[in-house]
């Protein structure tokens, strides 16, 4: 007997829906807190990012707890998250700050060819360390007595760049640290030479990122012809010195960002993407931009995402592209006001789609403060400042 067709098409229906339900579900990313910080004397305060060794494992900083040190509240440890076969990651902490090694580190690391690892403690303690493993444990060498809040970059020669104190003119300055016999600090460009409105940028916060040329590009806070900070690229030159170029200074039209923070990072067509901390529409979270260099040697600002409600994030951190040219980037803001991972995807029509992946809501994490990373499997990796079971920030995956 066949069944009534107006019936069997409500079926039909129902089992269509029910697939692209499954298929939405099975689609949609994992998110996974790896390890929740803040109990005991594991440090809490994840600051930075993370960075992955060839083994899998994950390295951090966080800029408290680790010991009796600094007035009783600890002044951080450095972590190894290592992952297991049953799904859980273990946490190791490989060293403890006590002041005299510097403290409150709030910046992520950087390996370098030999496995060493590179980070900065910070908040009157600056220091630049590295930290080498033994048999069991992990040593600690302090290699310049000063340091700011900023993840570090190495060359093939194992040199380290990044902001090293005010430099020649107390506008701020991209050092080199040689290696060599010992470690030498060699300012590559000082800021602000005529002083005034230091048209060059002024103040640089964030860490610098390499070109494809061996030029470094970067931010300053303040400075440019606008005064709320440039993008900056610094270009060697054949006798040694380093060229810089102002490849954007905020704001240079209405709706434009303000206060780039954050560092930048390139595609393969050598396009710049970044955000600012303020600026962009009414509700002043800044923006998402991005600069592409031009035939006559300009750069075009394109503003892909002005953040017009704070539910749906507000001041992105760092930025990071994933293998198939996507932008995410963790900001604050959010439904619960704990913060938000997103996604900016290209589209045909030139224009970018912004959508939000993740909400915190505490118990998850709470206050996202750095850059994302990726492993070879696209697999996600960042971390909080506070939340997670302990109040300390944790680490999560996500993944695809």
């Amino acid at each position: 007997m066949r069944g009534n067709p107006s019936s069997n098409r409500k079926v039909l229906l129902l089992a269509a829906m029910a697939l692209a339900l499954v298929s939405a579900a099975q689609a949609a990313p994992k998110f996974k807190i790896l390890h929740a910080f803040g109990k005991g004397s594991d440090g809490g305060g994840l600051w930075g990012s993370l960075v992955l060794d060839a083994e899998g494992n994950l390295y951090g900083t966080t800029s408290g707890g680790g010991g009796d040190g600094c007035n009783g509240s600890g002044c951080g440890t450095v972590f190894e998250l290592s992952p297991h076969a049953d799904g859980h990651w273990r946490e190791t902490i490989i060293h403890r700050f006590d002041g005299t090694d510097g403290a409150y580190p709030m910046d992520g690391l950087a390996f370098d060819a030999t496995g060493d690892l590179y980070g900065m403690g910070n908040q009157g303690f600056g220091t630049v360390f590295e930290l080498f493993p033994g048999q069991g444990h992990w040593d600690i060498a302090l290699l310049l007595d000063s340091g700011d809040q900023a993840t570090l970059v190495l060359d093939q020669q194992g040199n380290l760049y990044g902001p090293f104190g005010g430099g020649e003119y107390s506008g701020g300055v991209i050092s080199e640290l040689v290696k060599a016999d010992g470690w030498a600090d060699e300012w590559l460009y000082s800021f602000c030479p005529k002083g005034g409105k230091c048209l060059d940028g002024a103040i640089p916060f964030a860490g610098v990122t390499w070109g494809p040329d061996g030029s470094l590009y970067g931010t300053t806070t303040s400075g440019g012809s606008g005064g709320y900070g440039v993008v900056f690229r610094l270009t060697p030159q054949q006798d040694g010195t380093w060229k810089e170029t102002v490849l954007h200074s905020f704001p240079a039209f209405l709706h434009d960002g303000q206060k780039p923070y954050e560092g930048v990072v390139l595609d393969q067509a050598e396009n710049v993407y970044g955000a600012t901390a303020q600026g962009g529409s009414s509700t002043n979270c800044g923006v998402i931009f991005k600069l592409a260099p031009q035939a006559n040697g300009k750069w075009k600002e394109t503003i892909l995402y002005n953040f017009p409600k704070v539910s749906r994030g507000c001041t992105a951190n760092t930025l990071a592209l994933d293998a198939q040219g996507n932008l995410w980037g963790t900001a604050q803001g959010g439904t619960s006001g704990n913060g938000v991972l997103f996604e900016l995807t290209p589209q045909a029509s030139g224009k970018w789609k912004y959508q939000v992946v993740h909400q915190f809501n505490g118990n998850d994490g709470s206050f996202p403060g750095a850059a994302v990373i990726f492993d070879g499997k696209g697999n996600l990796y960042g971390t909080t400042i506070l939340g997670g079971a302990y109040g300390g920030g944790v680490a999560f995956e996500l993944t695809p």
